[in-house]
């Protein structure tokens, strides 16, 4: 049998980041330089399903450039087959020391590949064998033909991210995308009120749209909102109108919230401060300290306050950024996966209950009854 043009590992590279783009699960570990070697492997040897040839994971890290150049099919079998076998001399100008192939295997195939279903595994194998088992799925494999370009291509990957992708990771690389782009036309926000406010366009205005057309009904029985800021506004009169007429005396150079959120539907008023973090500005202790004396001063006690930081995706470097500043007893949302909610639980706070009702794996979770 055949086996199929190769493209090069730079072609290969930029095609995995069109096939898995940001906000895709596990996204790092399907289009690091490593992934694209691992796949231009599987494909030199033929693995592919269903042609009954498979990869080792050490086979990557005994691909050489040179022969990575030699392209014909008998060179490409007959490599196939003497790399699979052991070994005891030094291979010049390997991809990886040896010792990297735990990394593939791991990290690579099963974390990327095999999690997103693009790679499978060879059964009947003890787990021990050294036998080779990975192989790509045809589909995925046919979207590195050299041959597919252009629109062509991208109509191609198009189609397999429809077929292959959950509605979930569908809907996560959407919002993605929107607060990557969001620059040009301002940002429409519809509250529960029904009242409409335009929001200057940027990532940030993305986000508190997302917090309050979507967090609010979801996470708040009866939800309001009382605040909203933004960059180039910071406190809209009719804003801080209604958070004074509660006792909340918002200073916009001192102890400025995002949005402020209330949820009106049990017996005592829920008070929701919330952080939109585009690239900095989070819950941290002493904000949490602030917000709440804020809140306190308003008359509203502690167990009737919550804090959140909302982000775009939890993928974002805006999140990996800040996360270790992040207040215990607050909480994180990501725009992109609005259905759960990161609880940082201090182990004293009771007032999670009066948010959403909170599961045993940690996460939270809204009432869809």
């Amino acid at each position: 049998m055949p086996l199929s043009p190769l493209p090069s590992v730079a072609e290969i590279h930029q095609r995995l980041q069109k096939i898995f783009p940001e906000g895709s699960p596990n996204r790092a570990n399907c289009t690091w330089e490593i992934a694209a070697k691992t796949v231009f492997v599987m494909l030199y040897v033929g693995a592919v399903d269903g042609s009954e040839n498979w990869l080792r994971p050490d086979q990557v890290t005994r691909m050489t450039d040179a022969q990575a150049n030699e392209t014909d099919d008998d060179k490409r079998q007959a490599w196939a087959q003497e790399s699979i076998k052991s070994s005891k001399g030094e291979i010049p100008g390997r991809w990886y020391a040896v010792n990297t192939r735990e990394s593939i295997r791991d990290d690579t195939i099963r974390a990327g590949f095999i999690a997103n279903g693009v790679v499978v595994e060879r059964e009947g194998l003890a787990t021990t064998s050294p036998a080779p088992r990975y192989a790509l799925t045809g589909d995925f494999a046919a979207l590195f033909d050299p041959n597919l370009k252009g629109q062509a291509l991208d109509h191609a990957i198009a189609d397999w991210q429809a077929e292959h992708l959950t509605a979930g990771a569908l809907a996560r690389i959407t919002m993605v995308r929107k607060g990557a782009v969001a620059g040009g036309e301002h940002v429409l926000v519809k509250f529960p009120s029904g009242e409409t406010r335009r929001m200057a366009p940027g990532p940030s205005s993305v986000i508190s749209k997302a917090v309050i057309e979507v967090f609010a009904p979801r996470f708040l029985k009866t939800p309001a909102v009382v605040f909203l800021s933004e960059s180039r506004n910071k406190v809209v009169s009719r804003d801080d109108e209604l958070a004074s007429s509660i006792g909340l005396h918002i200073e916009a150079q001192k102890n400025l919230p995002d949005i402020v959120l209330a949820d009106l539907g049990p017996k005592h008023p829920l008070l929701v401060f919330i952080e939109v973090v585009a690239t900095d500005g989070p819950v941290s202790k002493e904000r949490k300290k602030a917000l709440n004396d804020l809140a306190k001063e308003a008359g509203f006690p502690p167990e009737h306050v919550v804090f959140a930081t909302a982000f775009l995706d939890r993928s974002d470097s805006a999140f990996k950024k800040v996360v270790g500043s992040l207040a215990w007893g607050s909480f994180v949302w990501f725009a992109s996966e609005p259905e759960n909610l990161i609880q940082l639980h201090d182990g004293v706070s009771q007032t999670v209950a009066q948010l959403a009702e909170l599961p045993g794996d940690g996460t939270v979770k809204a009432d869809t009854s």
